[in-house]
């Protein structure tokens, strides 16, 4: 007799139908643990289905740990454990809202939140249409690649497109002196297990990159932030800095500064080259957001030839965040030996990935796609400004580009507070403090201005803010 009711003029496929069925019997426990299911042949001929109908549910109920296959005997119900289940998070004062609290709340709440503290584009304003275009024409080509491992600095290829992408700001870059890797995140992590050891000083941006703030702590280094102006690092503070604390390193993020969306000066780049020189520090400059920029902006890169400076950038920002696509540019023994730390603690990065990034790059989707991003921005930054500016907020600079704005009410106002109340309405912003080193009160917050179209974020500001 048949175990689930199937309707073969639903929606959903009889395969779906059967796994959900067995699934929720099994949940249920209306099927024990060790019960033997019918056969495929019965289980066919009691449903009216066909066998194949029933092997593609069979193995899928196996994949999703439901059925084991026993080999000549038949499919049996597995021994399931019962899941641990988090209770459900509450908004507690700052000591909850940390690093991890936000990422996981950003990103597991992204879809049934209003999000003007995400670091992200929205989905509908990424390159979707050209993804989908090179993914069919790279499915198309013959080779291993689909199914082996990656070369250890990456695709080739792609490394010499980025030579010229270099080149193109300043930058002469031959394709040894660049590693592929998994994103900025993945590349900073690298240089941070190649020089950094517990107990070491390191210099960051103040405010700055939460998340590596978490990663260089979790190395055991005692990071020291370096206080933003709206032309670049302080580099007096930078100075008193390098001669209390004696780092070897300072990672800064220089072009459309997260979070204040501040550029570095050519006077500010100069005078950090100058100090890195003077006290033997190295420089890694984060370039994420560069592309972003109208113009041919300074950097650090630029100036120095990757003489003393290590240059990451990536494409999460600007294509896509699921394709994972960044990348080391620095002197060719120093890329020798970050390619040798990306072999010890990952291998190799998707070629898969670098194809379809060196495709999008060569036939003139990405540079479409920018301008678009550019002008869309534009009139988001400007249209959030001044909703911002007409609640009473102070705006840290205007950026020349990007998604990020940097405003506080007042000095008095407590930004992880605020945060905590919005959270509750499903608002997630991004307030000051977690972009502190060490997670010192702030009264500012970033707004991601793409997504700030929605009007109960300014209806929360206004009916918080001014009464």
């Amino acid at each position: 007799m048949p175990i689930v009711t199937l309707d073969s003029n639903a929606p959903l496929s009889l395969i779906d139908q059967i796994a959900n069925g067995v699934k929720k019997m099994i949940d249920d426990r209306a099927i024990r643990a060790g019960t033997r299911m019918p056969s495929i042949r019965n289980f066919a001929q009691d449903h009216g289905i066909s066998r194949f109908t029933v092997v593609q549910a069979y193995d899928r109920l196996v994949a999703m740990g439901y059925l084991q296959s026993k080999q000549g005997s038949g499919f049996y119900v597995s021994q399931r454990q019962k899941p641990f289940v988090a209770m459900e998070s509450s908004y507690e004062p700052e000591s909850v809202m940390d690093i991890v609290w936000l990422l996981r709340n950003s990103l597991e709440h992204r879809s049934s939140s209003t999000m003007p503290g995400a670091w992200w584009l929205p989905a509908s304003w990424m390159e979707e249409t050209g993804i989908k275009k090179s993914l069919r024409t790279l499915s198309l080509k013959d080779g291993e690649f689909m199914t082996a491992y990656g070369t250890p600095g990456g695709y080739l290829p792609l490394r010499e497109l980025l030579g010229n992408k270099l080149s193109a700001i300043g930058i002469a870059s031959a394709a040894s002196q660049i590693v592929l890797t998994s994103g900025v995140t993945h590349a900073m992590d690298l240089i941070a297990r190649y020089f950094i050891r517990p107990g070491d000083a390191v210099l960051v941006d103040d405010p700055g990159y939460f998340i590596l703030f978490g990663g260089l702590k979790s190395f055991g280094a005692k990071i020291v932030g370096v206080p933003w102006n709206t032309d670049g690092p302080d580099t007096n503070a930078m100075e008193e800095l390098i001669k209390e604390h004696r780092p070897k390193i300072f990672f800064t993020n220089t072009i459309l500064h997260n979070p204040t969306g501040a550029s570095i000066s050519q006077a500010v780049a100069y005078c950090m080259l100058q100090l890195a020189e003077k006290y033997d520090v190295i420089l890694v400059e984060d370039d994420i957001y560069g592309d972003f920029h109208p113009a041919n902006v300074t950097r650090l890169a630029t100036l120095d030839q990757l003489n003393r400076v290590i240059y990451v950038s990536s494409f999460s920002k600007t294509v896509s965040a699921s394709l994972r696509v960044g990348y080391v540019a620095c002197n060719p023994e120093l890329a020798a030996s970050i390619c040798d730390v990306k072999l010890l603690t990952g291998l190799t990065t998707s070629e898969i990935s670098e194809r379809l990034m060196h495709q999008l790059l060569t036939e003139g989707h990405y540079r479409k796609h920018l301008d678009k991003l550019r002008a869309r921005l534009l009139v988001s930054r400007q249209a959030t400004i001044s909703r911002l500016e007409g609640l009473g907020f102070t705006l840290h600079c205007e950026p020349d580009g990007g998604m990020f704005i940097w405003v506080k009410m007042d000095d008095e106002c407590n930004s992880a507070e605020v945060a905590n109340l919005a959270a509750k309405k499903g608002i997630m912003l991004a307030p000051g403090h977690m972009f502190r080193p060490h997670q010192e009160p702030s009264p500012w917050f970033r707004f991601n201005v793409a997504h700030c179209n929605d009007e109960s974020t300014f209806k929360f500001l206004a009916d918080y803010f001014v009464r």
